[in-house]
């Protein structure tokens, strides 16, 4: 299943995003923990630049704690720090200002120095729906960034100043123009970083329930009350959940979108476990 979406106003953010990078002094790059790997837009790369940068592995509660930490080993390296986190708890993001102020250190000192006492500034980066304005939430203490448990809530960019002399420039969740991996596609899909409204539901969960039969098969089928059936395709389980849930419209058929619906339901609100797509190899 092929999946395109890039509405015009990630274009417009993409270019506020290149003109304002150089006010800042380091990058936060929020990331959904569950599919670390595909959050990763390229078109970040040149924008970002040599600045110093902080992954947020976001959403923590929701991902499978061994790939976290797999994760978290792979982001920590030269100017960069990774920071596992669930920022819908109470200071969580206390760990994300110390991060700064690390990797910011030398210019901290520098400007104490000579006695400047310019505040620090970070751009928050991610695609829709990672959880870039809870953080900010998170690390103000207070609501002044808009959320949403759906992709696209900001859709422009916004300064917000955070205790300790700390400024964020928050930015819109942005995607790139083409996916040359179906499975990155399909992943930001799955987190519903990609709207389901242009999405084919039904046959998007079909390559779900074929990737949790591989990855995570006891907490799919415990959570389903089913049982692993030989030669059985993913279409098999599907009409089982759908079955089981009296999922049935008019004329008997079972309501393939409802079923299919659910378990993606199901899947971003925890009810299948921790989860990650995403799955770390050191290969």
């Amino acid at each position: 299943m092929k999946i395109q979406w890039f509405p015009g106003h990630m274009t417009k953010a993409l270019r506020e995003m290149e003109k304002n990078v150089k006010l800042v002094d380091l990058i936060l790059y929020v990331l959904d923990a569950r599919a670390p790997f595909s959050c990763q837009n390229p078109q970040f790369v040149e924008i970002v630049g040599n600045k110093p940068i902080i992954y947020v592995l976001n959403k923590i509660d929701l991902a499978d704690d061994k790939q976290t930490q797999l994760w978290k080993d792979f982001f920590n390296r030269d100017n960069t720090l990774a920071i596992p986190l669930n920022s819908t708890m109470t200071n969580a993001s206390k760990t994300v200002v110390s991060g700064m102020e690390k990797l910011l250190a030398p210019k901290l000192e520098r400007n104490r120095q000579k006695g400047i006492t310019m505040p620090l500034r970070a751009m928050v980066i991610g695609v829709p729906n990672c959880g870039k304005s809870t953080l900010i939430n998170n690390l103000c203490g207070k609501y002044k960034a808009i959320t949403g448990d759906r992709p696209s809530v900001t859709r422009s960019t916004q300064w917000v100043k955070i205790a300790g002399n700390i400024e964020l420039l928050d930015t819109p969740g942005t995607l790139w123009p083409s996916f040359e991996d179906d499975k990155v596609s399909h992943n930001l899909a799955y987190i519903n970083s990609i709207k389901d409204e242009v999405l084919d539901v039904s046959e998007l969960v079909l390559d779900f329930i074929e990737k949790m039969l591989k990855d995570y098969p006891k907490q799919f089928l415990e959570r389903y009350n089913l049982e692993f059936i030989n030669e059985a395709k993913p279409v098999d389980y599907l009409a089982k959940v759908c079955e089981n849930r009296k999922f049935i419209v008019k004329g008997g058929q079972l309501d393939w979108e409802r079923g299919a619906r659910a378990i993606l339901d199901d899947f971003r609100k925890g009810r299948l476990g921790k989860i990650t797509l995403d799955i770390y190899s050191k290969e």
